[in-house]
């Protein structure tokens, strides 16, 4: 029988359909361990007299959690808890090496009753509507990394939003949601202070900020401030063609492509990196204290953004949260 401490509180006014809120309670008591496999659930024409919902609404709630692997049916005895399994869908943009550090980090955290599914948007907004209209009711919790689009939050309005966390970048968020997000303003600025008397090597510093990034240019005004406040001259680059290395300066990079870029040109031109000139990557990469003799990176901890994204699906707790950004020296420069 279904244990008496499970209740089902409608919410006639609410944006969220019938079926998803009776959805969303049953996932939720088995979460909290209300009801547990083998627990019968009550069946269509009791949910439908107790709460005056439609045969189609508790048909179609069953189903979809049936469709889940959650509940299962007997012929002539009805409905009960299956599984405690939950699926998580995880919306990442790309993915780029230090993606995956976050990815594993979050998969890692995962208990094995949770099933997380990955998706990419590329940073197409018909790709990533596509994905999110598709994936609605169909997900325990969802975990989404935005990107700069106007009609990307219409489309986040319309999800629920006590189970949807944003990650990485602070765009198109509000004072309710929950997230964990890298800071690209004052903690960028606070780590290249690490690195002041590094730069000073250097007669002036370029940021390359490449036309075709995707990059908060967010780290652009914290860059010129930085500069400003310890009397850097410097540069914005963001003609991907014009970077050509030249000797005693430091470059700043948001691109991987531009670091393959800068260490093909110091072997064609005989230029020591972190002598004849410097260069700080940003964001770290397994490899990148190995290429060369290790390139320097100012990057947010990836590992630890994976970890707490995880505490959002298995802590059951609202999450809002900030991960510092920080500076790694290595030899380039």
């Amino acid at each position: 029988m279904l244990k008496e401490n499970f209740t089902f509180k409608l919410l006639q006014n609410s944006d969220i359909p019938k079926y998803k809120q009776l959805v969303n309670a049953i996932n939720d008591a088995i979460a909290k361990n209300d009801i547990t496999i083998g627990d019968s659930l009550p069946s269509v024409n009791v949910m439908c007299k107790t709460y005056e919902l439609s045969r189609d609404t508790v048909f179609k709630s069953y189903s979809l959690l049936k469709e889940q692997g959650v509940v299962d049916a007997v012929p002539n005895k009805g409905y009960y808890v299956a599984s405690d399994t939950k699926r998580v869908l995880l919306v990442l943009d790309t993915f780029k090496a230090y993606k995956e550090v976050l990815y594993h980090s979050f998969i890692n955290n995962m208990p094995n009753n949770i099933i997380t599914d990955v998706q990419f948007h590329h940073y197409n907004i018909d790709n990533f509507e596509t994905i999110i209209n598709n994936s609605k009711g169909k997900y325990y919790k969802y975990v989404i990394m935005p990107f700069d689009h106007k009609k990307v939050a219409s489309i986040l309005s319309e999800m629920e939003q006590q189970n949807l966390l944003l990650i990485d970048w602070n765009m198109h968020s509000n004072p309710s949601n929950n997230y964990v997000f890298q800071d690209f303003g004052a903690s960028f600025e606070e780590a290249l202070t690490g690195a002041v008397a590094l730069f000073k090597k250097y007669n002036e510093i370029h940021f390359i900020y490449p036309n075709y990034t995707n990059h908060s240019i967010e780290t652009v005004t914290y860059f010129k401030s930085f500069c400003k406040s310890n009397k850097f001259k410097y540069k914005i680059i963001t003609n991907p063609n014009a970077f050509i290395i030249e000797k005693n300066i430091a470059y700043i990079s948001v691109s991987d492509r531009i670091l393959g870029s800068f260490l093909e040109q110091c072997r064609e031109r005989d230029f020591e990196p972190g002598v004849d000139v410097g260069f700080l990557s940003y964001n770290e990469t397994p490899m990148k204290k190995f290429i060369y003799k290790g390139i320097s990176v100012v990057s947010t901890d990836f590992k630890k953004l994976g970890t707490k994204a995880a505490e959002f699906i298995t802590k059951e707790k609202p999450i809002q949260c900030y991960i510092p950004t920080k500076l790694t020296i290595r030899e380039s420069l």
